[in-house]
């Protein structure tokens, strides 16, 4: 099952341990290199989703200057899957770095 990139992203983020929903939003700004961006909603849509289908789980609350604080991590299921889909991506990227490198090569008709 190939994950879409949110996510991939956020399963990624949780992969260290369990995080609140601002740590998830920044450690995915810093893997993505700022190329993605959750806003709230976007991330909790997505963490209800993931949660539903078993790969993440609140695992605390907490209430932090008057704001609730609620503490997500991966579950069994969803470290499998993010391993799995790691495995992918790297095979795909491995695919395409080979057929570059031919097309790089001379005499090959680029």
């Amino acid at each position: 099952m190939a994950l879409r990139e949110q996510s991939y992203l956020i399963l990624l983020a949780l992969a260290e341990g369990p995080s609140h929903g601002y740590g998830v939003i920044k450690t995915v700004r810093e893997v993505s290199e700022g190329r993605v961006r959750l806003g709230p909603g976007t991330l909790y849509g997505a963490l209800d989703r993931l949660a539903t289908e078993g790969l993440v789980r609140v695992s605390g609350e907490e209430v932090v200057d008057g704001r609730h604080r609620r503490y997500y991590e991966l579950t069994g299921p969803g470290e499998e899957l993010l391993t799995e889909e790691t495995a992918r991506l790297v095979r795909l990227a491995a695919g395409a770095q080979r057929r570059l490198n031919l097309r790089a090569q001379p005499g090959m008709g680029v």
